[in-house]
């Protein structure tokens, strides 16, 4: 919040009842209880736990992968594990022909069979070679490199010191661009974990700049100079070549890159000069600036954004010498979240479709808009947008298909017609039940959700349901395979429905169904959510008076919120919420994403931020809580999580803080990813399981 969609040694506050290695706080009133729930969660996690975190890290995860321009190799990038199944900050780079039955061949930096951070491909126009990172020289320092399509020995192009990303060939392949962020102190973004300050606090920040390197022919030509072309005091987000080479198109803004993402606008950078100069100053947030192969446009995506890596809005065109944008898509029942041109000057692009994957075609001179696939499936790599490559004629593409029943793998070939490329999870089955697709309604909106079934379920059995909300809120649960960090999904394994809805704000049913909940925040979103239990109580064998709520980020405020008004649920977890709205706006690291979504600044206009902050009806909270966030978490600060527990501790509701050392809104240590789990599930047995006994 912007509620990301998630995310652990590990550090906690010293509170009352502190048991092996967990706070535990005890209401007054409850000593019965309260010693019973101390007990079981003293327990070493139960097996089934243990079993899905084993599920959960046990996926090959694939990074991301690209397609060369004449389609006829694919390159992709796994991510390594350790023995315990946790990334291991390393990475495994392939390509393979596509014309040939030939096994993929590894590509590395390195000396043959090791590996590294490698990956952030980019193929050159003629499909001859491409470029990526790697830190094979100087770990956690990753330099640019270059190599031929068929494999074979890297060269090295930089020596710098600082932060790499988004390398891409110029139209003649003479050039290689890309994002640099000299002598940064972490990686840019607002989800890692922030850089503690003391002393003097200023608005301080690091420029992400474009840069470029000539491309030297020759294995022994040494790296050369980076050079800096973009002004020093502007942050660089997203860019595109012109076709002449002769300019970009780039996403910036002045001051601090984490924050002002949500006020980039749209500008021409010239190559020779570095000279800036904008020609769309946007009325929300833009994305994924595309230039026309034949020079006279620029395509982006328009809409409402509360995360910087979560895209979704409406198609826009703008000539590239300034003017009208005009929306292309108006009105469509779908958020855009990708797009490139194809070599007929038309564009193709990736859709939330209700919460499907889909991908689409529309002329700017036709605005039709022709469906090419949809699928009840999830095309990206990790947490954000599709991970969508597609030759220049169009023809072929590669892709990165997963589902809730259906680990991740590489898949290639014409788009709705992929193969599969990869079969590193073959072996690999849910650690939880099946997922349903359900629908009901709502105030004057239809919405979509999913309902995840126990394993091993009974249907003659009575079971206790938790609901989880996505962070974002612009984002959607989608059908996918979850991540290592799910500690929702390890609530099916242990005997539980799941229910995870898309409400109002949510992307999938177009502009109007995302700015819903804009003024709003907690009323028809909640409602949504509440309509969605109902339905799911219909369709399942749910016992209404065993229900949860969880959440994190806008999920954790969510389900803040969701305990001030109802006591329908019986058990609680709050990850990195937010209690008081009024208090979060002079605490976040990036509070420009709120004024789209309230309107005014808290400062403005106050009332509209007191209405929606949970901490104005805490005295209505009965619903056991548990608390957790992250001590450097940038977006939804520690504070906000403090503040709730308590004023829950206050008024006598049973509730436990957890705070994680140097964790930031998403987590990094996997011991902490599984304590998280553990947790989790410890709570909602103690309080809706135990309840039945």
């Amino acid at each position: 919040m912007p509620f990301r969609k998630l995310a652990p040694t590990l550090a906690l506050l010293t509170l009352p009842f502190c048991v092996a290695g967990q706070n535990l706080q005890q209401t007054p009133g409850t000593k019965s209880a309260g010693e019973e729930r101390l007990k079981s969660q003293e327990k070493p996690a139960a097996p089934e736990i243990d079993g899905v975190v084993k599920t959960l890290r046990a996926a090959h995860r694939f990074a991301e992968t690209e397609i060369s321009p004449d389609g006829t190799h694919v390159a992709w990038v796994e991510t390594l594990t350790g023995k315990d199944g946790a990334p291991n900050g390393n990475t495994a780079m392939y390509v393979k022909n596509l014309k040939t039955d030939s096994a993929p061949i590894h590509v590395t930096a390195g000396v043959a069979s090791t590996f590294h951070a490698e990956g952030n491909i980019a193929w050159s126009n003629d499909s001859k070679q491409f470029t990526f990172l790697s830190d094979a020289t100087k770990k956690d320092q990753q330099q640019l490199y270059i190599v031929a399509a068929n494999g074979g020995p890297a060269k090295k192009l930089t020596q710098v010191k600082g932060f790499l990303d988004a390398p891409l060939f110029s139209p003649d392949d003479k050039t290689i661009s890309v994002l640099f962020t000299e002598n940064a102190t972490r990686a840019s973004g607002p989800l890692v974990a922030e850089t503690p300050e003391t002393g003097e606090i200023k608005d301080s920040f690091f420029e992400q700049r474009l840069a470029l390197i000539d491309v030297e022919s020759g294995p022994s030509a040494p790296p050369r100079k980076l050079r800096q072309i973009s002004p020093a005091n502007t942050y660089i987000y997203e860019y595109s070549w012109s076709p002449d080479g002769q300019h970009f198109a780039v996403t910036s803004a002045q001051g601090n890159g984490d924050n002002n993402w949500y006020i980039a606008e749209l500008n021409i950078l010239d190559v020779a000069s570095g000279l800036m100069k904008s020609i769309y100053k946007p009325r929300l947030q833009i994305a994924r600036p595309a230039w026309s192969p034949d020079g006279k446009h620029i395509a982006f995506i328009e809409g409402l954004m509360s995360d910087e890596p979560s895209v979704g809005g409406d198609i826009f065109l703008i000539p590239s010498a300034g003017g009208n944008a005009n929306d292309i898509t108006p009105g469509r029942k779908s958020s855009a979240s990708w797009l490139t041109w194809t070599s007929d000057n038309k564009i193709l692009f990736a859709e939330f479709l209700d919460a499907d994957s889909s991908v689409s075609l529309v002329d700017p001179l036709n605005p039709a808009v022709s469906n090419l696939w949809r699928g009840a499936e999830s095309i990206t790599a990790g947490l954000w947008g599709p991970n969508l490559s597609v030759s220049t004629d169009g023809t072929q593409s590669a892709v990165i298909r997963d589902s809730f029943g259906a680990p991740p793998e590489v898949w290639a070939g014409a788009i709705g017609q992929w193969k599969q490329i990869t079969s590193r999870n073959k072996d690999l089955k849910p650690g939880w039940g099946d997922a349903k697709g359900i629908q009901w309604t709502n105030d004057k909106f239809d919405i979509q959700g999913w309902l995840i079934f126990p394993q091993d379920f009974d249907p003659a059995k009575k079971y206790p349901m938790v609901v989880g909300v996505h962070g974002g809120p612009g984002a959607a649960v989608q059908s996918a395979w979850p991540g290592a960090g799910s500690f929702e999904m390890a609530l099916p394994a242990s005997g539980y429905f799941l229910l995870l809805p898309n409400p109002r704000g949510s992307f999938g049913q177009g502009e109007d169904f995302t700015k819903a909940n804009v003024k709003d925040f907690g009323y028809g979103d909640f409602r949504d959510v509440m309509a969605g239990v109902d339905a799911a109580l219909r369709i399942a064998p749910i016992d209404p008076d065993r229900l949860g709520l969880t959440g994190w980020s806008y999920g954790g405020y969510m389900t803040m919120w969701g305990v001030t008004q109802t006591d329908r649920f019986k058990a609680a977890m709050a990850g990195a919420g937010i209690a008081n709205l009024t208090s979060y706006y002079g605490e976040n690291k990036i509070d420009q994403w709120m004024i789209p979504f309230f309107g005014k600044s808290v400062y403005d206009d106050p009332e509209v931020y007191a209405k929606s902050s949970p901490i104005n009806f805490i005295k209505k909270v009965k619903t056991p809580t548990l608390v957790m966030v992250g001590d450097s978490d940038g977006e939804c600060p520690t504070p906000q999580s403090y503040e709730f527990w308590h004023a829950l501790k206050t008024q006598g509701v049973e509730t436990t803080l957890v705070v994680y050392e140097h964790e930031g809104h998403h987590f990094s240590k996997p011991a902490d990813d599984r304590d998280r789990i553990a947790r989790t599930v410890t709570w909602f047995d103690a309080h809706l399981k135990q309840a039945q006994q």
